[in-house]
């Protein structure tokens, strides 16, 4: 490929629970005088989709358990939020002031479950309303129901990423990954191939999903940048596929953040 467009969608509109995200992210592209093409790229910010979906908590309304409550004194969070975080995990990694890594329900290994603020409006916050919004349960069928939607709505083969930010073990700051997908293949196996010198590649594996995912977040931004769907042109990925975003998750067994600090190395 000789160039690859990252195109931001304009005027996006705040999203509500039930909107049909889909057809107003179509509208913004056609209000930018843009088509959808056969093989383009949509990335979505994770917000906004869980938002239409109504992922959404009011901490007013959740009873911390003495789980949470033992929890919050370690981590330094309202035991609350803590909670939230509790009922979206399956296991919980590693608690430590300012640190809190479990797996989610979705099988994900991150900070807080996906639970976050930012980005979210606050009504009621007068009255002691706070707000949080929670990973999509199942991010790869959003990424599917909105990839039909699309289709229906332009006639058109497109993928779609949903993206949120992440943390790494070993490396500071965060990274967009690819939370859910449809339409590509977002784990490449390169195992077999020949390199430019014609060595067989032993171990290659490339995460093309978070390697859109990551580029899409740099016109995304974090904070007050407003830009929560960003259109990629003109990366040839490999013949649609069903397989989402699940491959990106790596089994526990394999996963050195998990090996048991006692285990032996030699």
């Amino acid at each position: 490929m000789s160039q690859v467009q990252l195109i931001a969608l304009e005027h996006v509109p705040l999203i509500n629970q039930g909107a049909d995200l889909a057809a107003l992210l179509f509208d913004c592209l056609l209000q930018q005088g843009l088509h959808f093409e056969d093989g383009d790229i949509l990335a979505l910010a994770q917000k906004i989709v869980s938002k239409s979906e109504g992922r959404l908590v009011n901490l007013k309304q959740v009873v911390p358990s003495e789980r949470a409550l033992t929890i919050a004194v370690v981590y330094g969070k309202d035991p609350r939020h803590v909670q939230v975080i509790l009922d979206e995990s399956r296991e919980v990694i590693w608690v430590s002031p300012g640190i809190f890594v479990v797996e989610t329900q979705q099988g994900y290994v991150c900070a807080n479950a996906g639970v976050d603020r930012s980005n979210i409006e606050q009504p009621g916050a007068a009255q002691g309303d706070e707000w949080l919004a929670l990973l999509p349960e199942n991010p790869d069928r959003s990424a599917a129901n909105l990839r039909q939607r699309l289709l229906e709505l332009s006639g058109k083969e497109i993928a779609v990423i949903i993206n949120d930010t992440h943390g790494r073990p070993f490396r500071m700051g965060g990274i967009g990954v690819c939370l859910g997908s449809a339409g590509l293949e977002t784990l490449v196996d390169k195992r077999g191939e020949r390199d430019m010198f014609g060595y067989v590649l032993q171990g290659t594996q490339v995460a093309t999903g978070d390697e859109l995912a990551a580029a899409a977040s740099l016109i995304m931004g974090q904070s007050s940048e407003a830009v929560p769907a960003v259109l990629i042109r003109g990366y040839h990925y490999r013949p649609a596929s069903d397989s989402g975003a699940a491959p990106l998750v790596r089994p526990a067994a394999t996963d050195v953040f998990r090996y048991p600090a006692n285990r032996k190395l030699f």
